[in-house]
């Protein structure tokens, strides 16, 4: 089964993150690499650039898919079975809920879900509960989009922010696979 796992740039989940792709990789998935233009060109705090990269590269044993023209055969070809984004930035959810397609990422998304296959989304935003609320509500009503279960990371420092618990993804996966929502979608504060 073949898998599109995509990146955006909530960089501080990237460590977590990437041991769920080597799970999913272990557990047999043919894992296509998609990263948004900032997660593959910024280095922060959280690490250089080059080396997430790298650590795509060596996991999957694919290039990394990161420019529009890239994703854009996602669709006409029918290259996944499922399409993953995680983390998935308050941005990426406010564009995929508006039907923006102006980053690899998001165009993946469109051009994957033209196939009524489905895409399973893993939220990272510090305004899950303000501004990114009505994004989060519309995506779930969607049909073929599907969360891997999150929950407020920071209650008491940040009110707003909510994250994936990302070690829910290959059971969120198994589900959306079989055109189901995970439950609880909502989980307790940690």
């Amino acid at each position: 089964m073949t898998i599109g796992f995509a990146i955006c740039g909530s960089f501080c989940t990237f460590k977590t993150v990437f041991e769920e792709i080597k799970k999913l990789k272990n557990m047999g998935y043919d894992i296509v690499p998609v990263m948004s233009e900032n997660s593959y060109n910024f280095d922060t705090r959280f690490g250089d650039a080059a080396h997430w990269r790298e650590m795509f590269r060596e996991i999957t044993g694919k290039t990394i898919i990161h420019t529009i023209p890239q994703a854009e055969p996602i669709g006409p070809k029918k290259l996944l079975d499922a399409l993953v984004i995680a983390p998935c930035t308050g941005n990426t959810l406010a564009k995929l809920s508006g039907g923006i397609t102006d980053t690899c990422v998001t165009l993946a998304a469109k051009a994957h879900l033209r196939n009524g296959r489905p895409l399973l989304i893993a939220p990272s935003t510090n305004d899950a509960l303000s501004n990114a609320g009505k994004n989060i509500g519309a995506l779930l009503n969607y049909k073929n989009i599907y969360f891997v279960p999150f929950g407020q990371d920071s209650f008491q420092n940040k009110p707003t922010s909510m994250v994936a618990d990302f070690s829910l993804i290959s059971d969120a996966l198994e589900c959306a696979l079989k055109g189901e929502q995970m439950q609880p979608v909502i989980l307790e504060p940690k």
